[in-house]
């Protein structure tokens, strides 16, 4: 299977790589991190939540985030909606001028999942995400559909495909205009997404889907290279591979390593060979390691641990 000749990564660090992390992060250093991800020459980033602050204080800053951003044509800020009262909070920034191009809404294809995770089952979270939808497209705000567990929950197991078909045709239906494919838990394999992705494919066509796998099982690069193999040109990824499930101090439903798949090591392996990102590596790599030192621990990528391929005779002394 051929690769797409170009690929575009959204760094999902300072919404979904923070969200998991215990530590409240300065909105200074957020706005750092952003920064410097935009100058290694990303140029998709989510960059915070509306989730309600006392539940996710990780993103109380949300509505200073939007206000620091820098503004540029050539780069797309994303952030996640949790629900009607998100909206409400986040339409006031739109319609001030410090908004977003695009928002994310989520809704788990396991219904035991999305009750946990969103206190929603589906058909309150179909008819709430519709009304967002409807205020969305009136504001110019683009929309992601995320189907959610794709391909398993940590609650009740395997996920009937039909239930991930049933939530994707509800966001394509009201008109979203990409469509994130979530393996929340890292539970997807190669033949999974295979078989996953190749029936939504042939079922939405005319779809723009976006492939976000976590790393939980050391499995996120392998899942996200399968992905492209099949024609999706749109990931998503986070430096230094952290990520998972919200910090709210609700019992763990995933043990383990729970982060997105990483940036580095995806960005570094499509460099080699020769899928354009537009992500200068050497920069990149700099961002992982002010990552580490923001977070205050080593992270999972191994880029910056081994440097990127060299190709060029090096300067080697022995012993």
């Amino acid at each position: 299977m051929a690769l797409p000749e170009s690929v575009t990564l959204c760094e999902c660090w300072t919404r979904d790589g923070l969200q998991s992390i215990p530590k409240v992060i300065p909105t200074a250093q957020k706005l750092e991190m952003i920064g410097r991800i935009i100058d290694a020459g990303v140029r998709k980033l989510e960059v915070t939540s509306f989730s309600h602050p006392k539940l996710l204080p990780q993103f109380a800053d949300c509505v200073e985030i939007l206000k620091g951003l820098e503004r540029r044509p050539d780069v797309t800020y994303v952030v996640l909606m949790p629900n009607e009262k998100g909206w409400e909070r986040f339409e006031v920034c739109q319609r001030e001028g410090y908004g977003a191009d695009e928002i994310i809404l989520m809704t788990s294809s396991s219904q035991a999942h999305n009750k946990v995770n969103f206190r929603m089952d589906h058909d309150e979270a179909k008819r709430s995400h519709a009304r967002i939808m409807e205020r969305a497209h009136a504001v110019g705000v683009r929309v992601i559909g995320c189907t959610g567990t794709v391909y398993g929950c940590p609650i009740s197991g395997d996920v009937p495909m039909q239930d991930v078909i049933d939530i994707t045709r509800f966001y394509i239906d009201q008109g979203a205009h990409t469509l994130m494919l979530g393996d929340t838990i890292g539970a997807a394999n190669p033949v999974q997404v295979r078989e996953r992705i190749g029936e939504l494919l042939a079922l939405f066509p005319k779809t723009k889907f976006i492939a976000h796998f976590h790393d939980t099982r050391g499995n996120g690069v392998l899942n996200t290279f399968t992905a492209l193999e099949l024609g999706i040109e749109y990931v998503d990824t986070s430096i230094g591979a952290i990520g998972g499930q919200p910090a709210t101090g609700a019992k763990m439903y995933q043990y383990g390593f729970t982060g997105n798949t990483c940036t580095e090591d995806v960005a570094a392996l499509l460099a080699e060979v020769g899928v354009h990102t537009g992500i200068d590596i050497e920069r990149l790599i700099e961002t992982g390691r002010r990552a580490e030192e923001i977070i205050g621990h080593p992270l999972r990528a191994n880029v910056i641990r081994s440097g990127p391929v060299r190709h060029q005779p090096g300067d080697y002394r022995p012993a």
